[in-house]
């Protein structure tokens, strides 16, 4: 075969595949910061100070900051800087009871379609929570919570719930990490029978379990929130 006779076959063989700008990598290095508490509500975010945390130049630093202003999660303040974004109440509140009417539906859907694997699954990553509660691992409690509700909305089938769900997971990990110890075992309680009435195929107690913890799950974190701020 001549090196012209099918050109962009061959070019096409030997794509390389693109690095990922730094500015991303710095933006996802700071969300997960965030979103894991390390850089708290408020806290004042430094360029210098961050570049030399990340190893970077502040350049990317300051092109990540200003796409997670734009992404909500930064508060840019002309002539004093960058900070944590401070979620108020009603934003919180807003968010995750969207979260509720999403989750409720996808326990719904999972328990009508979920296979005896997904089923499987559930319990594995709910064994793995439960270890790490009393590790008081909370970075893997909090992980391991997003892990089984995202293969819950997984298991339910429906592409559209998926998509939705995964726009809001970050912010509702964000809003689960401070309550995740006060919440504790009894989240984990519920996650068990939660997924006793998915594998039952039980669709009605489903969706009632997934709405009662998400809602148990956001008056904790307002009641919560409220106590700091009287502090």
């Amino acid at each position: 075969m001549s090196l012209t006779s099918k050109p962009s076959e061959a070019l096409a063989a030997r794509q390389v595949a693109r690095p990922v700008p730094l500015r991303e990598t710095v933006y996802e290095a700071i969300l997960e910061l965030i979103i894991t508490g390390e850089l708290k509500p408020g806290q004042h975010l430094v360029e210098k100070e961050l570049a030399e945390a990340l190893g970077v130049s502040r350049q990317p630093v300051r092109e990540a900051l200003q796409w997670l202003k734009k992404d909500e999660w930064v508060d840019l303040r002309p002539g004093y800087g960058a900070f944590v974004h401070s979620p108020t109440p009603e934003e919180a509140d807003q968010l995750l009871g969207v979260r509720t009417l999403l989750e409720a539906e996808s326990a719904r859907l999972a328990a009508l379609h979920a296979t005896k694997d997904g089923v499987a699954a559930l319990k594995q990553i709910y064994k793995r929570g439960v270890a790490a509660l009393k590790a008081d691992d909370i970075d893997a409690v909090v992980a391991a919570n997003s892990e089984l509700h995202a293969t819950i909305t997984e298991l339910s089938g429906n592409k559209v719930l998926i998509e939705l769900a995964s726009q809001i997971n970050r912010r509702v990990r964000w809003y689960h990490t401070p309550v995740a110890k006060s919440r504790g075992k009894q989240a984990w309680d519920e996650h068990s029978a939660l997924i006793d009435a998915i594998a039952k195929k039980d669709a009605d107690t489903a969706a009632t379990l997934m709405r009662e913890h998400t809602e148990h799950t956001r008056k904790t974190y307002l009641d919560q929130s409220a106590d700091a701020d009287e502090d």
